[in-house]
């Protein structure tokens, strides 16, 4: 892909699309952002929509779809059985991932409890190189286990490694060697991993992670739903695919996979998912749990508009200019905040910016939840909904005692094609004056702590008054701006 230079040296992502349709925003005063953070629980998830100014929460299903996309929905065939929709869309996999078989599920999380129910018995091992919280539910719900393999750079917040995503080859031989290739359910590579800041991994990790595994008989699984960044990363990053187009970079990822799956929420700009493979045997295995669970097997749960507009959104995933976008919008959100001193994840990743919370809020407790408290603290400055990512987003263990995760991070999520170079600024400005008041932010308890997957609607309370604190700061500071 050709770089496109500013003759003034500016280095700006340039938009490569134009506006045509646009939703109305609102920015509520910062005094009823407090009290919305307050009704909500300390919990962004549980922000009303209409509160939030800025919604960086995730990339999922909130993706800018193209006009090719849109009209595509309007000629969907909606037969329950047999339709003309699906057979489009399995054409469309089947030519860019080279195989022979597709199931399509409602959405990711669908497609990993199919595997796990397929694959995983009571006491499995399941090596990978980051966990995906659903994928880990999934496997642990049917009594398996999951090994984390990243190589111990990847977890290294700040550093220039271009693909911290990688597993370590010598973990995962030791692993195997540790457990038996016949208690290892299957090695799944999750290609960017999300939970460490949307970080790639290469392609040549992947064919050695895939010659590992088949030397030991072990099916190899990849998790394609953040594929189309490191689709980019490859191609920008790697020195041995430069010259490769992305269709043969996308064949020669899936070349290593025996089974793929996505969430066509993220890859695709739609919303479904499916899992593909060439393997008759593992097809037939899952095929039965389809109509059981999804639908049947020419819809499995999803809308046979999404369907066609999946269709558009994977052939537009081979096209440099479309998948470059989310990479450098999010590069240069998270420049901007390191010129203001804010800690971020180096290199930027995918999916969105990650602030390093932990050094954030270095004064506050592992277990008042900094990253928790940072996405409170950034929507009460800013509008802008963020997630927290690591401790709060894991479970306690059974006897109660609370992991604490390796790293801690707010992500700043940037669906694809949404958001103008004015609200990303706008959102850095808030972040960085909130950096400089950082001292007034403080920890969370919980006061509502489901047992499972507890950051998608538990709540919580600031420990002491920091947030009206805040708000006071934000006052003096700003005036009467929003």
């Amino acid at each position: 892909m050709s770089e496109v230079k500013l003759f003034s040296g500016e280095k700006l992502p340039l938009e490569m699309h134009k506006v045509r349709v646009v939703q109305k925003l609102n920015l509520l005063p910062v005094e009823s952002r407090q009290k919305a953070m307050a009704a909500a629980g300390n919990n962004t998830f549980l922000l009303r929509n209409e509160d939030v100014f800025l919604d960086m929460l995730t990339d999922s299903g909130v993706n800018a779809m193209s006009d090719q996309a849109v009209a595509a929905m309007m000629v969907a065939d909606d037969s329950y059985a047999g339709s003309a929709t699906y057979y489009r869309l399995e054409s469309k996999i089947c030519e860019l991932f080279g195989t022979q078989y597709f199931l399509p599920a409602h959405q990711g999380r669908a497609c990993e409890s199919i595997l796990a129910e397929t694959f995983v018995k009571p006491g499995n091992v399941v090596p990978m190189n980051f966990h995906f919280t659903t994928a880990k539910a999934h496997i642990t719900r049917v009594g398996g286990r999951v090994e984390e393999l990243v190589s111990d750079a990847g977890l290294i917040p700040e550093s220039d490694l271009p693909f911290k995503g990688n597993i370590d080859l010598d973990k995962l031989r030791e692993c195997i060697a540790r457990n038996g290739s016949e208690n290892i359910a299957f090695v799944r590579i999750e290609a960017g991993t999300n939970l460490i800041g949307g970080q790639p991994v290469s392609l040549e990790n992947m064919t050695q992670t895939a010659q590992i595994a088949r030397e030991n008989g072990i099916p190899v699984v990849l998790d394609a739903s953040l594929l189309q960044d490191n689709l980019h990363f490859i191609k920008t990053r790697e020195a041995a695919c430069k010259g490769m187009t992305i269709r043969e970079i996308t064949r020669a990822v899936c070349a290593n996979a025996d089974i793929i799956y996505f969430s066509a929420r993220k890859l695709g700009f739609a919303r479904g998912g499916g899992i593909a493979m060439n393997n008759r045997e593992y097809y037939e295995r899952m095929k039965g749990l389809i109509p059981l669970f999804e639908g049947f097997l020419t819809y499995g749960g999803m809308s046979v508009r999404e369907m066609e507009a999946m269709t558009v959104g994977l052939e537009e995933t081979m096209d440099e200019t479309v998948i470059s976008q989310g990479p450098q919008f999010i590069e240069f959100m998270a420049t901007e905040l390191q010129k203001r001193g804010v800690p971020v994840v180096t290199p930027a990743g995918g999916l969105g910016c990650h602030i390093n919370a932990r050094k954030f809020l270095s004064h506050v407790d592992a277990h008042e939840y900094p990253a928790a408290a940072l996405a409170s603290a950034v929507y009460i400055a800013g509008g802008v909904r963020g997630m927290e990512r690591e401790t709060l987003s894991e479970q306690r263990e059974p006897d109660g005692t609370e992991p604490i995760a390796s790293m801690e991070l707010l992500r700043l999520a940037l669906p694809r094609r949404v958001f103008t170079m004015s609200q990303v600024l706008y959102a850095v400005d808030r972040i960085g004056w909130l950096y400089e008041n950082r001292h007034l932010i403080g920890g969370l308890n919980f006061v509502e702590e489901p047992a499972t997957l507890r950051f998608f609607f538990g709540r919580l309370e600031p420990i002491g008054d920091w947030q009206e604190q805040l708000v006071a700061k934000f006052r003096k500071d700003i005036g009467d701006s929003l």
